[in-house]
């Protein structure tokens, strides 16, 4: 009997031992703050991971960046193109001045500005003067082949450069493949290259290229 006793009375002694050890370690934890800055790592680094994602898909790039304006009240340069509407935003930019006759010569002008979130491969002036002068007055005068033109330069959704690589479907209704990553992308079959890559509109993010795509059909 005394033996049971004993060892209920061990044992009980023991299970408070425990729950004191238990105790003395959470309160050590709080005195020292090991409990808060065994959390913080894990927080604070999994900022830097997400930043440059995030950094890049805000930033334009291209060499050809660097003949948009830079003063804000410019109609043309990159903030003044952010609050306007795509089709009004090329009308500012001096890159695009071929591409914004082609635009409003096949009426596509409202449609532009009211699509609800479009990717536009706009050709610079230069792309365009690759085309033989005959030929482009040609296509700029009939307007079923300039508006299948056009919209071929167009994908629905506003594709940020980690979305850029692939096959998008667009307007027109054939593919537009690029190819490429980071600041390096090529646009369709004839490889038009991106001179000025992510450029924010109101309602479209715009590449700018160097060559004009031509639509299979």
């Amino acid at each position: 009997m005394r033996a049971t006793k004993f060892t209920a009375l061990a044992a009980t002694t023991v299970f408070a031992f425990s729950i004191a050890a238990c105790g003395s370690d959470a309160d050590d934890g709080t005195a020292t703050g090991t409990g808060a800055t065994a959390a913080a790592p894990t927080m604070t680094t999994a900022a830097p991971s997400m930043a440059p994602s995030m950094a890049t898909d805000m930033v334009n790039f291209g060499p050809g960046c660097s003949a948009v304006p830079t003063d804000p009240a410019n109609a043309g340069s990159f903030e003044s193109m952010g609050k306007v509407p795509v089709a009004t935003a090329a009308s500012g930019n001096p890159l695009l001045s071929t591409l914004v006759t082609a635009v409003k010569k096949a009426g596509l002008v409202d449609s532009l500005n009211s699509a609800d979130g479009v990717t536009v491969f706009a050709p610079t002036n230069d792309a365009f003067g690759k085309i033989p002068k005959a030929d482009l007055d040609k296509v700029l005068a009939d307007k079923k082949t300039l508006t299948s033109i056009l919209t071929y330069h167009v994908v629905p959704g506003k594709l940020t450069p980690a979305d850029l690589a692939g096959t998008h479907k667009t307007l027109q209704g054939d593919e537009v493949t690029v190819t490429g990553s980071g600041e390096d992308f090529q646009v369709g079959a004839d490889k038009a290259s991106v001179v000025c890559g992510n450029v924010q509109t109101a309602n479209a993010n715009v590449y700018i290229i160097d060559s004009v795509l031509m639509p299979k059909s």
